[in-house]
């Protein structure tokens, strides 16, 4: 079990845990869950960090269809300017490596915002804290359990 999948079951939150093979090899981590688990690409969410001029991280969870726009993430964040964060430190905040970043269940508790798309599903899937594994569960229980915002985010 991962931490993500730990704080679902804790809060008793419906969930589903999709894994597959994670290819080292693939170039996409997030298009991998979508070929690999046959699911709509607008229906997979990756999990961002990003860097704010003092050096506050952010979570930012866009399609992974789409790019996170820095500039809307600064702006509903209300900052001047964001920078996508270090891998290093992305790590380190989470608990987490790359590829396998879950919003759910992060060893520091931070800003966190979700692209407003996420709204109109009735499910999305974001990793479930490993590569290779993806957790299914509504936008509004995602949004609750991180302290997210919805937003526009993605370009």
């Amino acid at each position: 079990m991962t931490p993500a999948i730990n704080l679902l079951q804790r809060e008793k939150i419906a969930h589903t845990v999709r894994s597959y093979v994670h290819d080292a090899q693939a170039d996409s981590y997030g298009g991998e869950a979508v070929q690999k688990l046959g699911l709509k690409a607008e229906q997979v969410f990756k999990t961002l960090l990003a860097s704010t001029e003092t050096h506050e991280l952010l979570v930012a969870v866009v399609p992974v269809a789409g790019q996170l726009d820095l500039k809307a993430l600064a702006d509903v964040a209300g900052c001047r300017k964001c920078a996508m964060a270090p891998v290093d430190a992305a790590q380190r905040a989470t608990g987490y490596l790359v590829g396998g970043i879950s919003p759910l269940g992060q060893k520091k508790r931070l800003r966190t915002f979700i692209d407003a798309s996420a709204q109109g599903l009735p499910t999305l899937h974001v990793s479930a804290g490993r590569r290779g594994l993806e957790v299914e569960l509504e936008p509004a229980d995602l949004a609750r359990l991180t302290g997210a915002v919805f937003a526009t985010l993605r370009r």
